[in-house]
């Protein structure tokens, strides 16, 4: 079995599991089984759902799920697929690390719960950053596609801004502009934006470098 055979049954693998992931923690939100927001109890269930849409890492998982998808068919070549790449990309390794670093999963999480929990925040980010690191595709990540790769992450923070005094809710603390202000809001999202914009940069260094080792195993 070549690596590329073996590279593509592991997107595959990758493209699966987070699909499974999100349809299985969108049914658990929807027949009543809060693992999302433990405060949502006696939220309507509409609401609920949209505040499952709303998260960084339900969103990240899903631009995972579509970078994946492209990948699989063989769809590789526009600018499209390399900014969706490298925002997944990036989303996604902060969703394992701000996971593994802060976010236990609850001891009250039901046996799906805790399924759901661990495949979005911890299985699907290392599929994903070995599935880049390993078997590429390589050369998908341009200087031209940084600014682009912030689109989606800079259009959550001002959607979530926005919607947050009229729902009367946020996803994540630091954002909670009721509890901490605006001005650190504020700073929080541009450290957020500049993190995101450093680790963009690093994967560009990084799929340049494990470019120029291919090619030199290959000569």
């Amino acid at each position: 079995m070549t690596k590329s055979t073996i590279g593509r049954y592991w997107h595959v693998v990758t493209l699966v599991v987070a699909v499974f992931a999100l349809v299985f923690q969108l049914y658990l939100v929807a027949t009543g089984e809060n693992i999302l927001d433990s405060s949502a109890v006696t939220t309507p269930r509409p609401e609920q759902v949209r505040r499952f849409f709303s998260y960084f890492t339900i969103q990240a998982n899903f631009l995972v799920a579509v970078s994946t998808f492209l990948i699989v068919r063989g769809r590789t070549e526009s600018q499209v697929f390399r900014v969706v790449r490298l925002a997944s990309l990036v989303g996604i390794t902060v969703t394992g690390i701000v996971a593994a670093i802060a976010l236990p999963p609850s001891p009250s999480y039901t046996t799906g719960s805790l399924v759901c929990d661990r495949l979005l925040h911890i299985v699907v980010p290392v599929l994903t950053f070995v599935g880049w690191a390993v078997f590429g595709p390589r050369g998908t990540v341009a200087r031209e596609d940084l600014l682009p790769s912030l689109i989606w992450p800079v259009l959550w923070l001002v959607a979530t801004l926005a919607l947050g005094p009229l729902v009367d809710w946020y996803p994540y603390p630091f954002l909670n502009v009721g509890s901490i202000g605006l001005g650190r809001t504020l700073l929080n999202c541009a450290a957020i934006a500049l993190l995101f914009l450093a680790l963009a940069a690093l994967a560009l260094w990084a799929d340049r470098r494990l470019s120029r080792d291919r090619a030199t195993m290959n000569a």
